[in-house]
This record gives structure tokens, C-alpha cells and sequence, in this order.
């Protein structure tokens, strides 16, 4: 059986990158918190889409799809699931909602997480909701020609319920203990939660909701306001190598868990970075919608078209973009490159 033990946070012989990427998360979550404090409707406006964004990745990520108008439709509740894959997408909806809502009475043990588990597959009907794998499962991945095989092997189903405990406690321990950063303690716990896979369906959903379930208790809740799940699914392949890299050994208890630190702190970082993006602003102006869409041209480096500032400013209709971006090019503030579908703009 694998022996949880996150001892190896308090020795202080990390990577100096990892070192690196935290200290830069940190320096991002102070302006995050800031601008929250003085706008909080352009905080609420981007927790609305990345609700949206967050559902459609986490299951799109497992094969789960649906068109973009349905995962709307769903999420906000206008309309009921039509079939199954709807009803996955409404499960992860719920889960959602239940950590936006009560994470802070929420804990990384037992009880809640299969709690979060039961809400997730509810609305598709599994009877093994809410409960631990009754048979072994393997992680299966499959080449470009179809031939599969086993990446992985998990935890056995007669083990997951002692191993389950075991790493509550070590996470409990570690979490308890100040020396230890706790956004390095995150990645640990969710690398041996994938490599036991407790659950006979929804581990990789669950280790998501759990990601950020533990984000926010810890005050880290870009998240909420960026995908993090979107991030993982933009990140899909050095997400999974990481992921490969930091659970060989496993069993053994040899595996390296920096690789799977890295990949998940860059994610975060990622919703950091667009987030501040989102929130261009230049010096103290008032942040409105037109302050964003002006803030987000003239500080690109590089050319940049009306869908890159609609990408990067989801809460704001293209209509007001382009509006925008005609008046600026009329005071001359920027100039329009190539024409057409290809129009780009930069600043003079």
C-alpha cells in the first residue's frame, strides 16, 4: 500500500521554479483581492461565465459534450437535462454550485467528499453514487491508431476505503501544520486522490471540484472567476504528462511529485494571469467596459483582433468592442492592420 507522507514540504528542498511560480501567484492573488474589494459587479459578471466554462470543460475533458447554447441552458437553470450526456453536464452543475456555495463548510474528508460525489451523479441516476469502487479499475489511454493499454493501475477496490482514510489524515497533518505551504499541499493530495481512483466513474471530475474546493478554503479563488477547469482542458496534454510522470512509482512509493506541483500551480497561475488580463486597467480611471476594451489594446504588444479582446473580455458584447475599437482608431489612439476577418489593431 502506498504511505502518504507529505513530510517532504517542511524540509524546504524545493525547486527553485516551483518557488518561483508561487511567489508570482501570490503577488497576483494581492491584486486580484484588491480590485475584488472595488469591483465587485465585474467580479460577479466573470463568476457568471466562468460557471458556464467551468462545466463545459470539466465534462468536455471526459467526452462529455454538448452544443455551447445547451451548456448555457443548463447551467442557468432555463432549461432541463434531454439526455444523458445533459444529465452528466447538470450533475457537475449542481457539485458546482454546492462549493461556490459552502466551501468554507466544506473539508477535504470522508463524509463530503462522497457527498460531492453523490450530487454529481445523482441527476444521471447511477446507483454508485456517493460510493467507493466495488471492483478494480484500470487507467486506460489509447494511441492514434485505437490500440489501448494500461497506463495505470489504481488503487484495488478492497484497499480504497483504508487508503482513502489514510490520505485524509496525512492531508490533515500536513494541512495542520505551518511550516507547510498549503498551495503546494494541494497538488500532492489531488495526484494520490487520481492514483487511488476511489470511485467507479467521476474520479477526474471529482479531483477538479476537489482542486478547487481546497483553492478556495486557502483563499485562492481565481477559479471562481477563470476556469480553472478550462485552463486544464486548453493544458489537456501537459496535463496528463505531468500527471503520467508524478504517479510512476506510485505503488512503490518512489514517485516524484513535483511534476504534478508545477502543472497545477501553472494552471492556477494561468487563471491569475487572465484574470488580470480581464481587468486591464490604466492607473486609477474608472473601471468601466469601455476603460477595459481600451486598457486591453493599448497595452498588447502585439496586434490584436476584435475576437482576442472578446476572448479576453467575455462579460463585454462584441458589439461594444467593435464600437470601441472605432473610436479609437478614429482619435487615432490605434491603427487597424489588414482588413476583413483578419483585421487586427495596434497602438499608434
Amino acid at each position: 500500500m502506498h504511505h502518504f507522507d507529505y513530510s517532504f514540504l517542511d524540509k524546504g528542498m524545493l525547486p527553485a521554479g516551483l518557488l518561483n511560480v508561487t511567489a508570482d501567484i501570490y503577488s497576483l492573488r494581492v491584486m486580484a483581492l484588491d480590485r475584488k474589494a472595488k469591483y465587485q459587479d465585474v467580479f460577479t459578471e466573470l463568476a457568471e461565465i466562468a460557471k458556464v466554462q467551468s462545466v463545459k470543460s470539466s465534462n468536455e475533458i471526459e467526452g462529455i459534450v454538448t452544443t455551447d447554447e445547451r451548456i448555457r441552458e443548463i447551467v442557468n437553470g432555463s432549461s432541463a437535462p434531454l439526455n444523458h450526456n445533459e444529465q452528466e453536464i447538470a450533475g457537475y452543475r449542481d457539485a458546482l454550485a454546492e462549493i461556490h456555495r459552502g466551501y468554507a463548510d466544506l473539508e477535504f474528508r470522508e463524509s463530503d467528499i462522497l457527498r460531492l460525489h453523490t450530487i454529481m451523479m445523482n441527476m444521471a441516476g447511477y446507483s454508485y453514487a456517493g460510493k467507493y469502487k466495488e471492483f478494480d479499475n484500470d487507467i486506460i489511454e489509447e494511441d492514434k491508431n485505437g490500440r489501448r493499454r494500461v497506463r495505470f493501475h489504481p488503487t484495488s477496490a478492497a484497499d480504497t476505503p483504508e487508503e482513502m482514510e489514510q490520505l485524509i489524515l496525512a492531508y490533515q497533518e500536513a494541512r495542520d501544520n505551518v511550516n507547510v505551504n498549503q498551495l503546494l499541499l494541494i497538488p500532492c493530495v489531488i495526484l494520490d486522490f487520481l492514483c487511488i481512483h476511489p470511485f467507479r466513474d467521476g474520479n477526474g471530475r471529482i479531483s477538479r471540484l476537489l482542486s478547487l474546493l481546497l483553492l478556495y478554503r486557502n483563499g485562492f479563488d481565481a477559479g471562481k472567476y477563470i476556469s480553472f477547469e478550462e485552463q486544464i482542458n486548453l493544458r489537456k496534454g501537459n496535463y496528463y504528462d505531468a500527471l503520467k510522470k508524478s504517479s510512476a512509482g506510485w505503488h512503490e512509493n518512489e514517485n516524484d511529485y513535483f511534476a504534478f506541483i508545477m502543472e497545477f500551480l501553472t494552471t492556477l497561475y494561468m487563471c491569475y494571469k487572465e484574470l488580470d488580463k480581464r481587468f486591464a486597467v490604466i492607473g486609477n480611471r474608472k473601471v468601466t467596459k469601455q476603460a477595459r476594451i481600451e486598457a486591453t489594446v493599448l497595452n498588447s504588444l502585439t496586434p490584436i483582433s476584435k475576437s482576442d479582446v472578446t476572448k479576453i473580455l467575455p462579460d463585454v458584447s462584441p458589439t461594444t468592442i467593435e464600437a470601441v475599437l472605432g473610436q479609437m482608431v478614429k482619435s487615432g489612439s490605434i491603427r487597424k492592420i489588414g482588413s476583413g476577418k483578419g483585421t487586427k489593431y495596434i497602438r499608434n
